[in-house]
């Protein structure tokens, strides 16, 4: 027995069996399991390799159908033999990365239990399963159907206990973000714990906007931030761009001051633009959503800043406070003017 005895037409006929019966009566009746990322391609429709191929080979003169047991290989192998020697489209799928908010909800299970792995059995890792499931940072379309299942995340806490600095054995195949993950968890664990429980009661929540809230464009975050998470960052400039709340906090500034100006650097947008500039400001909220949890926000919870100091303030984890930024600011102007 050989996948060199398959032929074209042989796949043709188990793709019509498979249309016939349909995917799970195809799956249940020929003892396959779901293929979990190789797929052939045909007519638009997405057919589970291995099970495509072994079916086929009972249709061979002479051959018997295989069964999961019977293929020497994985899926790559088969994929690779239906697509270089038959001429079929494969498609290769894979569930997303682990982004930077699911590893802060993993690893804090891991923080929560010694820094000990989880199985997948545990009640903790089956209700984390749950909640990343039902989180929107990845759309169903890229989703497998082993998505964050209970499986992978035991697996994921495994790669952060043993890539913890006390662990003993050899760590395992971890991605960067992990260990970066895990840094920040053991050089600040209640800030990254408390995180992690603003991260779950937003996911709770569900979002508001999911459109916005999946939007990785935004200027006013780090590269980091936006590529590999940041939804407490994205809710957290929501807040602060609410125009409702922002114009109560410009008119309080104006009533006190008589005009608008940032409160770190002092820069009026009318001075420097005329009337084009007048009342323009941006807001920010002092206090992140990871302390404050979903409060409504008030007038003195904001501070008004030039575009400069705003961008300033979120360049880079971990943020800046205003009274960080505008310490910073006073260091500069009293510094000799550095010459390049």
């Amino acid at each position: 027995m050989a996948l060199t005895d398959l032929t074209r037409q042989a796949v043709l006929e188990a793709i019509a069996e498979f249309d016939r019966l349909g995917r799970d009566r195809f799956l249940q009746t020929y003892k396959f399991g779901r293929a979990l990322s190789y797929f052939i391609d045909y007519d638009g429709r997405l057919y589970d390799s291995k099970a495509i191929a072994g079916y086929a080979h009972g249709l061979i003169p002479g051959q018997r159908r295989w069964s999961t047991d019977d293929f020497t290989g994985g899926e790559k192998s088969v994929a690779r033999h239906l697509r270089d020697r038959l001429g079929f489209i494969m498609q290769v799928r894979k569930n997303p990365d682990w982004n930077r908010d699911e590893l802060i909800l993993a690893c804090d299970l891991v923080y929560t239990n010694s820094w000990r792995e989880l199985r997948a059995e545990y009640a903790e890792v089956i209700e984390l399963s749950a909640l990343l499931r039902r989180h929107w940072a990845h759309p169903s379309a890229e989703r497998m159907e082993t998505f964050r299942n209970p499986n992978s995340v035991g697996r994921k806490t495994t790669d952060i206990a043993t890539a913890h600095p006390d662990y003993r054995g050899a760590p395992t195949r971890g991605g960067r973000l992990d260990r970066e993950v895990l840094a920040e968890f053991l050089a600040d664990p209640e800030e990254m714990h408390r995180q992690a429980g603003a991260l779950r009661a937003a996911i709770h929540a569900g979002p508001i906007d999911q459109t916005w809230v999946l939007d990785s464009s935004d200027p006013d975050l780090d590269g980091a931030s936006a590529q590999e998470g940041g939804l407490l960052e994205r809710l957290h400039l929501r807040r602060e761009r609410d125009r409702g709340i922002r114009n109560k906090a410009v008119k309080a500034y104006k009533r006190k001051h008589g005009h608008v100006a940032c409160e770190a650097c002092g820069f009026d947008f009318a001075v420097a633009y005329g009337p084009r500039g007048e009342d323009y400001i941006e807001c920010h909220h002092k206090v992140p959503l990871s302390e404050s949890g979903a409060t409504t926000t008030r007038v003195s919870d904001l501070v008004l800043l030039c575009s400069n100091c705003h961008r300033m303030i979120h360049r880079s984890r971990p943020w800046l406070t205003f009274d960080e930024l505008v310490d910073l600011l006073a260091i500069r102007r009293t510094s000799p003017t550095p010459t390049f």
